[in-house]
């Protein structure tokens, strides 16, 4: 039986917005100075990470999923069904949307459309989201995009570091300059631009946008997704709700000391914000530090995670 933590090498994505803040919190070995994102849990086709350790060491998350699907319950689906990012946003990302999951099926031949949610690492000054709109109609919606109304129709929003946000699919939003998150999200990279500042890459080109489907897709009116950000205190471990929804559950563990011993039948998602610590398993006690993602496999009956740290988790609702 597997009885370990899967260990999991981050992989990295260049974007017109990245800069090198994910070098500079999480000494991570980026491939360039616009590095925007590290895809730290992801069994997904356009970046799966490699397992680092144990019997499955060399494999991919994806290999992973497909041949021993019981280190995930036995949970069915084709894909590994979440996907956990670290993002530097050094520039505004675009104003986008995304799909949920029929509409993603049936226009995209993909398996998940994108819901997803943010917990705000770090962030300059001043730092702002986008986050919904004001139209509040389809009809009004497209007329204040083809006028360039992006002042009257954009809900922005002031952002410090510990903040967190549920981003259903269907809502528009960005994340501005000068922000680092931590996204949990379903396993889809489908994203529809609505506006980018009318920016251009080094050949003189703007990219893209996806003016009718995001159309299609969005949400109108816009209504704030309501949380209720409980915790609750137990030996060593302050445990902070985030959000359960209908793809997953998202936690904030504080560690200062050592949990009392943890079962689980479900497999949970780790990535280590802040500080290092240590799992112990049956099979040994096995470290963790900051910027180290990993999974503990539904096959380990009982735990304990000693440390002090800051972690985000997470587990699939499928």
């Amino acid at each position: 039986m597997y009885n370990q933590p899967i260990f999991l090498q981050p992989e990295f994505k260049e974007r017109l917005w990245g800069g090198t803040k994910l070098k500079e919190i999480f000494n991570y070995e980026i491939p360039s100075e616009t590095t925007g994102e590290c895809w730290g849990i992801s069994g997904h086709s356009n970046g799966s990470n490699q397992i680092k350790n144990g019997p499955l060491q060399g494999k991919t998350l994806a290999e992973a999923w497909s041949n021993h699907r019981e280190l995930f319950a036995n949970e069915e689906g084709d894909e590994f069904p979440l996907l956990v990012k670290i993002l530097d946003s050094k520039k505004d990302l675009s104003v986008q949307v995304h799909p949920d999951d029929e509409y993603a099926r049936k226009i995209e031949n993909e398996t998940y459309g994108k819901t997803e949610c943010w917990y705000v690492i770090d962030c300059e000054e001043g730092a702002e989201i986008i986050f919904g709109h004001n139209a509040n109609s389809k009809e009004e919606l497209a007329t204040m995009i083809e006028n360039g109304q992006w002042e009257d129709l954009l809900h922005r929003i002031a952002v410090k570091p510990g903040d967190f946000y549920y981003v259903p699919s269907g809502t528009i939003h960005a994340i501005g300059e000068g922000i680092q998150i931590l996204e949990t999200q379903q396993s889809s990279d489908i994203t529809y631009r609505v506006y980018d500042y009318d920016r251009t890459d080094k050949d003189g080109q703007k990219r893209e946008l996806h003016l009718d489907r995001s159309l299609d897709v969005t949400n109108v009116p816009h209504v704030n997704p309501f949380l209720e950000r409980e915790h609750q205190l137990e030996a060593g471990v302050r445990t902070e709700m985030l959000v359960e929804e209908a793809y997953f559950t998202v936690h904030h563990l504080s560690l200062d000391g050592k949990s009392n011993p943890i079962t689980y039948e479900n497999y949970q998602l780790f990535s280590v914000l802040d500080g290092e610590g240590n799992i112990t398993t049956g099979e040994g006690i096995f470290p963790f530090t900051k910027g180290d993602h990993f999974i503990i496999p539904a096959t380990v009956e009982s735990y304990t995670i000693e440390g002090k740290a800051s972690l985000i988790t997470s587990h699939s609702n499928k």
